[in-house]
């Protein structure tokens, strides 16, 4: 049994499954996806800084003294169809998905009995967003489902008046965020537990250890469940199950422990923005090369998409997610449940990227252009004569490759017009037989 301190929780093996997975999808959806401007900080950036943009846009298109719950009625999920979020979800070829199940205004997308009077059901949709999205997910596909929870609550009276007694009173975990906590792993069984937003207190206020010893030994996704590395000021990149370090973290190099980019097609929020601008969404070639760069160093990539207040998730993002399934379906043999190899990326051509298949004890190279030449030359392999083969993902023939002394490789690529091309955006080499 796991002992509620870091020292034996941080023993706990990462279940095979999350390394297996490697790419998943992140959904930000709340309350601030009502006035979908500029953040899904919006309460903050209005209300605490005062930011010039949020204040105006509030002073231009709402009453005086409209308060920021008063978008709760307005956050309808009228067009949410659950089973057409599972279905845009299993066609990205994503393998786990984490659903914010409360953001830090506090609003939570389940019928919590602490969260009175500032939840899904209660108010907006009258519905039960977790429930519904978890059942659509587990019927419809092989997604494992997880949740996102924020510790901290920034306008919580209790959560500031333990702030302002420097967290030597804990009123505010005790009754609002440890009991959400269990409420939610009882409830909907998650399997991904992704905590964020400690509001600089300590674990030892959150009572992390504690939850997590409860969580690993006796919870009813004991043996299955992964956890992030957000369970107070200091356990960020220490603790935990999964390393995130910081949003959109992305090293470029291996790391010795488990570790998730989590990152945003928008590039300058995590929910749905109206005053989003087409150039401000990364391109799929951005989304491929984040996802090849982050799996070769041994990460997972967690992809975040902002559905509308109304309950749809916009067409651009459908349509980026659908598009990374494409290419996984030519692809996903250099993706799941792939190992890093003893190189991440060449030495000699740029933008080519290594992955290794144990079972087939294949070395993937995905590189990211086709060269103008059709010579791919590559500075890391070993190639064997006559037992070294070299084939292109979604092509049949075996390619013609020679050996550049001791290492490195040339390899002809198939002469093909772009609409004989396995896929776009990336292609992948599996080399057998490689020292």
């Amino acid at each position: 049994r796991y002992e509620p301190s870091w020292g034996s929780l941080d023993v706990r093996p990462l279940p095979a499954w999350f390394d297996e997975a490697k790419f998943g999808v992140f959904i930000h959806w709340g309350v601030f996806s009502v006035p979908s401007f500029g953040s899904e900080w919006f309460w903050w950036y209005w209300q605490k800084e005062k930011r010039e943009p949020y204040v105006k846009f509030m002073d231009t298109n709402y009453l005086p003294g409209f308060s920021y719950e008063d978008f709760g009625p307005l956050f309808t999920a009228e067009f949410f169809d659950p089973n057409q979020w599972a279905d845009i979800l299993k066609a990205s070829g994503a393998k786990y998905v984490v659903l914010t199940s409360k953001h830090h205004e506090g609003f939570t997308l389940w019928g919590s009995k602490y969260s009175w009077n500032w939840n899904a059901v209660d108010v907006g949709p009258k519905r039960d967003l977790v429930a519904e999205l978890a059942t659509s997910v587990r019927n419809r596909t092989d997604l494992h489902f997880g949740l996102y929870h924020s510790l901290f609550e920034w306008f919580n009276p209790l959560f500031l008046e333990d702030a302002t007694n420097a967290f030597k009173t804990r009123k505010f975990p005790i009754s609002k965020s440890l009991p959400e906590l269990y409420e939610i792993v009882t409830r909907y069984q998650p399997e991904i537990i992704w905590s964020d937003g400690d509001g600089n207190a300590p674990d030892t206020y959150w009572n992390s250890t504690g939850f997590l010893a409860w969580l690993y030994n006796d919870s009813p996704v004991r043996d299955t469940v992964v956890t992030n590395d957000r369970w107070g000021a200091g356990s960020i990149c220490t603790h935990g199950g999964f390393y995130t370090c910081s949003d959109r973290y992305n090293p470029g190099h291996l790391l010795p422990h488990k570790w998730e980019n989590c990152m945003t097609i928008d590039r300058s929020s995590w929910g749905y923005r109206r005053d989003a601008q087409l150039r401000d969404y990364l391109a799929i070639e951005d989304l491929v090369k984040q996802l090849v760069e982050t799996v070769s160093c041994g990460g997972n990539l967690l992809m975040n998409i902002g559905p509308t207040h109304d309950g749809r998730i916009a067409v651009v993002f459908e349509e980026r997610l659908r598009q990374v399934g494409a290419w996984l379906k030519v692809n996903g043999e250099a993706i799941y449940g792939t190992k890093p190899w003893r190189a991440q990326n060449d030495t000699v051509t740029p933008a080519v990227w290594y992955t290794f298949s144990p079972k087939e004890g294949k070395v993937n190279a995905i590189f990211l252009n086709w060269p103008v030449s059709g010579i791919l030359e590559l500075g890391e392999p070993q190639a064997k004569l006559g037992e070294t083969q070299v084939k292109l993902a979604g092509y049949k023939e075996l390619l013609k490759w020679v050996a550049l002394g001791e290492k490195g490789m040339v390899i002809a690529l198939p002469q093909l017009t772009p609409q004989q091309l396995p896929c776009q955006w990336g292609w992948t080499l599996q080399l057998t037989e490689i020292n």
